[in-house]
């Protein structure tokens, strides 16, 4: 079964959607066949979820985010529709607790995937289209979750690459390709001065997510770059040369990695007597020292350090404009041809190696292994929210999420396309390698205290830089009791620290990650900054006696997940008889529940005692 390419925004038909869809949710299943049963419950690395999770949360994405824009009226399982929605990228706002968790079984996560599909087709059928497609279209929705699932066939990929080989199934399909088993030898290519500008419009002919849109513009000086993408064998050097244990190639990020890890290699080579396997999709093989080594951009930025240091010069990643002024020597256009790079599956489940695929004098561009960057993601200007999939960016815009460039042999879809942003955290693996630079363009960095989205800026000005909630507090705290409180709707945060000191426990939840990320900074920092009329603005708040209290944590307050109960006290800021429907089910006898909203004059479950005031 091969992938299909996407549609084009402005000249396309409800068949072809139909077809992309299909295909994309049909491929997603297959590469699961390879999971033994008793696989789909394990974690195959320690910071995700089980494999069932993914299983379930693509199709899941697909009705949640229905939803949430009104596109349909009912939800097909509300219970798997919460529990396999969130927590993919280790936020604090993630729970990754497996105890907190009863995962259904595969049959069951089976059926709900059908159905999924069923509702879709009927909606693509049912729905009127109507060209160009823009982000206000019910079919960019579609489109939405089929890039999304996408971007977690590659992302699957890497986990299943990382199961234990006990609850693997060999088949043919996944034989990697041939090795030559020499170390190519990679130099340096100059790249000419130039003026890069990044982004596209939003009127542009391919689905992109919101961190495409916009412009950024840099001049670069010349620079060098590598031919290749660093190779198993080129790396080697690095590892023999006792790299893993020189800790003064490695950061303090990188040691906190090499601590946890224990790692001595990369992550999908084995040591043996006297050599080293290679873990492929579902196999072992002699290592291929021509394949693109697999690391992460700490390992990666070690190697740059080594290399340093050794020929006294100042290697370091490439950046995303440095490799756009790659890409744009290139006829590659804007979406690659898989017969022109290793992308897309067109060439199995495996690398290939680093001197198959050459364009204009320079190999693997596009396609094979991701290149990490020293770019931290941000928005570009003129940046958006889009407002389905609110918490897709800006929470990554922290200066721990580094861009990769150039897509992998596991990319498909908008991972495949001239203007795609995808950013990791530096400890993730993914089929990623990198090359090297010799560069004097600056390095962009990001202040993640440093608000920039303005819609969070109103409302940190709101709520703290006014004493309007605190006040509002004041006239109801003789109210607060118990040991362990929720806060419903806490938006950037004040009201969750203004009522933490009266309880042991508090849990704070918003559907907003880019609201919840201001709570999580100012735990972390008490401050934050925004700029206004080109000031930059200090807003400082001591959480220092509150913030072991609480966690902040993002759901949908029609939908909570079931590890939220237990309260002894509820402060809601919402207006959704589904939440107050279900209060009396989360809280303790005698629970209180102060409503903000002045509308609210009945909840089930419990009596009035005064003005938006109820007791159990």
């Amino acid at each position: 079964m091969q992938l299909l390419y996407p549609p084009k925004l402005n000249d396309t038909s409800k068949e072809e959607i139909k077809n992309y869809f299909l295909n994309t949710f049909t491929f997603f299943e297959s590469i699961f066949d390879l999971l033994k049963e008793e696989a789909f419950y394990i974690k195959s690395e320690p910071t995700r979820h089980p494999m069932i999770f993914y299983y379930g949360h693509t199709a899941v994405f697909y009705i949640n985010k229905l939803i949430t824009s009104n596109l349909i009226p009912k939800r097909i399982n509300p219970h798997f529709e919460s529990i396999f929605a969130v927590g993919v990228d280790e936020m604090e706002w993630d729970n990754l607790d497996e105890n907190a968790y009863k995962w259904p079984s595969l049959d069951e996560v089976k059926s709900y995937r059908q159905k999924v599909k069923e509702v879709v087709l009927e909606f693509i059928d049912n729905t009127p289209l109507t060209l160009p497609l823009r982000w206000e279209n019910p079919f960019w929705i579609i489109l939405m979750g089929c890039e999304h699932e996408r971007i977690h066939i590659e992302t699957s990929s890497v986990l299943h690459r990382q199961m234990p080989l006990q609850y693997i199934q060999q088949n043919d399909r996944f034989t990697p390709n041939p090795s030559n088993h020499t170390t190519p030898t990679n130099e340096l290519l100059h790249v000419k001065q130039t003026t890069i500008t990044l982004g596209k419009p939003k009127e542009h002919f391919y689905y992109g997510w919101d961190n495409e849109y916009g412009t950024y513009t840099q001049t670069l000086q010349s620079f060098k770059v590598s031919k290749y993408l660093v190779s198993n064998g080129e790396f080697l050097e690095f590892v023999e040369d006792n790299g893993y244990e020189r800790l003064e190639f490695w950061n303090e990020e990188g040691k906190a990695f090499l601590q946890r890890s224990k790692a001595t290699h990369p992550h999908f080579w084995r040591k043996t007597k006297n050599d080293y396997l290679y873990r492929a999709y579902d196999r072992e093989i002699p290592l291929p020292l021509d394949f693109p080594v697999d690391v992460n951009a700490l390992e990666a930025e070690a190697f740059c350090r080594w290399k340093s240091l050794k020929e006294n010069k100042y290697y370091q990643l490439i950046s995303e404009a440095e490799y756009r002024a790659l890409y744009d020597q290139t006829d590659l256009g804007e979406i690659v041809d898989e017969k022109l790079q290793n992308v897309n599956f067109a060439y199995g489940f495996s690398s290939t190696p680093v001197i198959r695929f050459e364009t204009d004098g320079i190999f693997d561009i596009c396609g094979n292994a991701w290149c990490w960057s020293r770019t931290p993601i941000d928005g570009f200007e003129g940046f958006e929210v889009h407002p389905a999939y609110d918490d897709f960016s800006t929470p990554t815009f922290d200066n721990k999420h580094n861009i990769i460039v150039g897509a992998s042999w596991a990319s498909s879809g908008n991972l495949i396309m001239k203007h795609s942003r995808y950013a990791f955290r530096k400890h993730f693996f993914q089929h990623a390698s990198f090359r090297y630079v010799l560069s004097s363009n600056p390095t962009h960095t990001i202040d993640p205290f440093l608000e920039t989205d303005t819609e969070v800026i109103q409302k940190i000005k709101e709520e703290y830089l006014s004493d309007t909630v605190f006040e509002q507090l004041q006239e109801i705290k003789h109210h607060f009791k118990g040991k362990k409180a929720l806060v419903m709707g806490c938006g950037v945060g004040r009201i969750t620290f203004e009522i933490a000191p009266y309880f042991k426990m508090l849990e704070a939840i918003d559907a907003t990650a880019r609201d919840i990320k201001v709570g999580v900074l100012l735990k972390q920092r008490n401050h934050i900054k925004f700029q206004e009329n080109n000031k930059t603005i200090l807003v400082e708040f001591d959480t220092s006696k509150v913030a072991h209290k609480v966690q902040f944590w993002q759901g949908d307050e029609n939908n909570l997940k079931p590890i939220f109960f237990g309260y002894d006290f509820v402060y809601y800021t919402g207006h959704s008889q589904i939440f107050l429907d279900t209060l009396h089910k989360i809280t303790n006898k005698d629970a209180i529940v102060i409503v903000k909203e002045n509308s609210i004059s009945h909840i089930k479950g419990f009596k009035s005692i005064d003005k938006n005031i109820f007791s159990k």
